[in-house]
């Protein structure tokens, strides 16, 4: 079922444009006064605009305060977004499709026809979430991984197929194919969409925050939370405010040494510095020619972790030439540059758009750079690394103290450190608690902890364990493997490792999961596949593995050292994340690399070494061999890159990319539009949120006699709150799994299980890492439980389950940059599912507020200056909060009081920013305004 818009085109702006033989109905930007001065990215939502006016959501007004932007004003005008398609992942995208089953039999239960709820944009969903690396170092080990996954998610991976039958515009890529994000670059993006004979800018949310990285391609869209997802594809436009736009101006070329990442770190560390939260970033200038598409791809996928909503590149020769690679036909090469250049869309590089502010960055100043230990935007200088982890390294170990006197400063002193500020304490647990053990120098005057441990392997051969090992290397992530030049390099510095002896140290857990067949494909061309196998690094998948957690088990041997003498033990992946409690439950401090530095890193096997200066090992004859010894030339890396990939490669991978294997053509599936769901089945089953629905909305109340479920820091990000990793037995999540006959072998990661709403609940707010200030001692998904005398510590979930079967709401107060992180609408079910009326915090990252809006949960803010601690609040007191129900009368309130019975008062600021989130808001829900929408039609 396709959508038809009708444009009231005010503007007169319909045209056609002739390529070729073909003609196209497009909407002209040029007649749009002051469209000329926007920036690239404000054009693209200026002609969404254009093409959508209907004259009561998109209006004239709305296109003329588009054409009139003021780039120094604060963001105040909403506009209506209507993306051109949406892009998911299986993680994410099943809740999304198991709420479209529902929705279909709400519609039928309210007197509605089921087969309204159908995506009207297209919908892709790429399997690439689900498998783990549970086994490496094998050559077998790929396909070890995937029966495994398919064992693990064969309920998921019906229902999946069932939806791709039973909906029309939704398309699934099965599993083992690649990431989404760099199957959406390669092939799904069309960076012009074609459709009813219409011309236009292809534009897309995803329900993945590094959907960003098809910004590269000059393709607007950002991440999503899958109840915004859902409403996209049910035709709802994204209400948003007209943005800041930062103008990033890039100039010079990187110099031979540094690659995409070490560009991408640096330009994290300078945006994070800057502030970019809720703007878009636009690269511009003379730099932005010099800077290949699979740089750009990885510049844009880094957006969620500069904290902007998007970060684009304008179509030029270099798009061009990319679509051309990855098998586009020449008739849409030829659209895209038609088209760009007819609506002002095709880079000049000399040009000054009007930007609300401005960066700007010399790529000759970049150097070799990793980031961590546990956030993407703590750069540290390659050269500077090894000293910098025995700084950061005293934040996970316990010291002994220093002496009283002399001169000699105290190691606690020295770990003063801006990348780990103490207001992160309350959110991330900083302070962890490790063994008291002697110290030695690392050669730089700091002080490193050491605690060795002997380690005996399976084949009988032994080892010394210390902090700072790195426990996993892996080259992992779209980020950086949509990226010939720094993979290339990652399998000749693993060519000349190997061909001087040198391989992965014994505990080190090595993998190679890149997001393309393709990736594969040229290493094979290229011969290089065996000098990666020698290393360590044998191919274990075809998706997401380490960067989100889905590393599996480090060896047995390793994980009972590192636990049984709390070693502090690292990670080096080529990723994009690296917050506390992602990687692995084992490993501490985790480090983002490029692909080659992870390959050097794994030779050397710890972060105490610096791999700038010392020795990686010794070869044959027992000589050292240095980074630079195996460091590939800039040519060397070109030449490969020249001659092993084709356009060849990218048809052959793509050809028929949504039909799946024969494991995958075998599944069994239920018929019929609506889903037969399984009374048994723990993965997929129906969620509770029409249950005595009505096509009349319930005027929203004031929250009054509220208990506080949680109190939390500062940087609590959407790891911290939504279930991710693996689910322990001892756990609500565990205990209801094996209630239900679920062997614990069989109990897969929450994410894989995030079609079952019963198992998602009771891990949400449960990360390891996470320290609830009300249970001060605890670590995890812990609480106190005022239902009960004294209110004794509980898990969350009891707790939870307690006050709402006691009819007493919950609000949970928070700090600064509440929700950053992925955009997981698990984060926001879960919150509401707890029974969480509303959240008060310092500051909110924008997609989870607006998840939290979608989900029915109010999103208020303390008053500027003010927090938690500054107004005395302990989280033992009971809340109320008034003048929510003005909400009732059309407008939103600006604040609404807030008082508890111990006498505190504020006023706290609502955050519902736009007068569509109001509407969900009052409807108790996205989906639920969505589900009353498409009955009235």
């Amino acid at each position: 079922m396709k959508e038809t818009v009708v444009s009231a085109n005010s503007f007169d702006a319909r045209s056609t444009l002739q390529v070729g033989d073909e003609s196209y109905e497009i909407f002209r930007l040029d007649k749009v006064e002051g469209s000329a001065r926007l920036p690239y990215s404000l054009k693209v939502l200026l002609e969404n605009l254009l093409r959508t006016e209907d004259g009561a959501n998109i209006t004239a007004d709305h296109i003329r305060a588009l054409g009139g932007w003021d780039s120094q004003a604060q963001p105040s005008q909403e506009i209506q977004f209507t993306p051109a398609r949406v892009i998911m992942q299986d993680f994410t995208g099943v809740p999304c499709v198991v709420d479209l089953a529902t929705m279909r039999e709400a519609v039928k239960e309210l007197g509605g026809d089921p087969a309204k709820i159908n995506p009207l944009a297209p919908a892709e969903l790429v399997i690439d979430h689900s498998v783990i690396a549970d086994k490496f170092g094998t050559n077998d080990a790929f396909k070890q991984n995937v029966d495994l996954e398919y064992g693990r998610n064969k309920e998921r991976y019906q229902f999946l197929r069932w939806g791709q039958t039973a909906f029309d515009e939704f398309k699934v890529v099965p599993p083992g194919t690649g990431i989404v994000h760099q199957v959406n670059i390669e092939h799904l993006a069309r960076v012009v969409m074609i459709r009813d004979g219409k011309a236009y800018p292809d534009t897309l949310v995803g329900t993945d925050s590094h959907t960003t990285m098809v910004n590269g391609l000059g393709v607007l869209g950002w991440g999503v939370g899958g109840i915004e997802a859902e409403a996209a594809m049910l035709g709802q436009p994204v209400s948003m405010l007209i943005p800041r736009v930062v103008g990033f101006k890039l100039t010079g070329e990187l110099q031979p040494g540094t690659t995409a990442t070490d560009l991408v770190l640096t330009i994290t560390e300078m945006l994070r510095k800057h502030g970019v939260v809720g703007k878009f970033v636009e690269f511009y200038g003379e730099g932005v020619a010099a800077t290949s598409l699979a740089n750009r791809a990885t510049i844009g996928n880094m957006s969620p972790e500069f904290g902007s909503t998007a970060a684009i590149f304008p179509i030029d020769d270099e798009t061009i030439n990319y679509m051309r690679l990855t098998g586009r036909s020449e008739q849409q090469l030829a659209l895209v540059e038609a088209y760009a250049k007819e609506q002002g869309l095709w880079l000049d590089p000399a040009a000054e758009p009007d930007f609300s502010e401005k960066l700007e960055l010399d790529l000759a100043t970049v150097v070799p750079s990793i980031a961590g230990p546990k956030r993407p935007q703590d750069r540290i200088v390659l050269a500077e690394a090894a000293q910098q982890f025995a700084k950061d390294v005293l934040n996970y170990v316990e010291v002994p103290a220093a002496p009283q006197s002399g001169t000699a400063a105290s190691p606690v002193d020295e770990a003063s450190d801006e990348s780990f500020p103490a207001s992160d304490a309350p959110a991330y647990g900083s302070q962890e608690n490790g063994a008291g053990a002697p110290q030695h120098a690392d050669g730089t005057g700091a002080a490193v902890p050491s605690n060795p441990v002997t380690v005996t392997a399976p084949d009988g051969t032994s080892y010394e364990l210390d902090h700072g090992a790195v426990t996993v290397a892996a080259i992992t992530s779209c980020t950086n493997t949509s990226n010939p030049y720094v993979m290339v390099a990652a399998a000749l510095v693993a060519k000349k490792a190997a061909e001087k002896g040198l391989t992965r140290k014994p505990w080190v857990k090595t993998t190679l999961a890149p997001g393309s067949k393709v990736v594969t494909d040229y290493f094979e061309k290229a011969g290089l596949t065996p000098y990666l196998d020698k290393v360590g690094f044998n191919l274990v998948g075809y998706g997401c593995t380490t960067c989100i957690g889905n590393s599996g088990p480090l060896p047995e041997e390793v994980s009972k050292a590192v636990n049984d003498h709390d070693l502090a033990v690292t990670s080096v992946l080529s990723g994009n994340r690296n917050f506390e409690g992602r990687i692995n439950p084992d490993v501490k401090m985790n480090y983002l690399a490029s692909p080659p530095l992870v390959v050097a890193y794994a030779i050397a096997g710890s972060m105490k070494v610096d791999i700038t200066k010392d020795a990686l090992g010794t070869d044959q004859d027992g000589n050292p061999v240095f980074l630079k010894d195996i460091w590939p030339s800039e040519a060397e890396v070109n030449d490969v890159v020249a001659n092993a990939i084709g356009e060849d490669m990218f048809a052959k991978s793509y050809a028929d990319v949504f039909a799946g294997d024969a494991q995958w053509q075998a599944l069994p599936i239920p018929t019929g539009n609506t889903f037969e769901w399984d009374a048994e089945s723990t993965y997929v089953r129906k969620p509770p949120y029409f249950e005595g629905m009505t096509m009349e909305t319930t005027p929203v109340s004031d929250i009054s006699g509220a208990r506080v479920l949680a109190k939390l820091g500062d940087s609590v990000t959407t790891d911290h709150i939504s279930p991710a990793g693996a689910i322990k037995a001892d756990t609500p999540a565990g205990q209801y799994l094996t209630e239900h006959g679920v062997e614990r072998r069989d109990f897969n990661s929450y994410g894989s299980r995030r079609g079952n709403h019963e198992v998602m609940i009771r891990g949400t707010f449960a990360n390891i890492r996470l320290r609830n200030q009300i249970a001060p001692g605890t670590e995890g998904g812990y609480t106190r439980d005022f239902t009960q005398d004294g209110g004794p510590v509980s898990f969350i979930y009891d707790a939870s389950q307690n006050y709402q079967a006691a009819g007493i709401p919950l609000v949970v107060l928070a700090g600064k940059e509440y929700g950053s992180g992925s955009s997981r609408d698990w984060a926001a079910k879960g919150t509401a599912l707890l029974g969480v009326k509303a959240v008060i915090a310092e500051s909110y990252e924008r997609i989870h507020r607006s998840n939290l809006i979608g989900m029915g949960v109010l999103p208020l803010q303390f008053p500027e200056g003010q927090s938690a601690s500054s107004l005395g609040l302990t989280g033992e007191e009971t809340f109320s909060i008034s003048g929510v129900t003005e909400l009732n009368d059309g407008t939103t309130p600006r604040t609404v009081k807030v008082t508890t019975d111990t006498g505190v008062e504020f006023d706290a600021v609502v955050r519902i920013d736009t007068p569509g989130e109001a509407d969900y808001y009052r409807n108790g829900g996205i989906m639920q305004y969505v589900l009353r929408s498409l009955i009235r039609k």
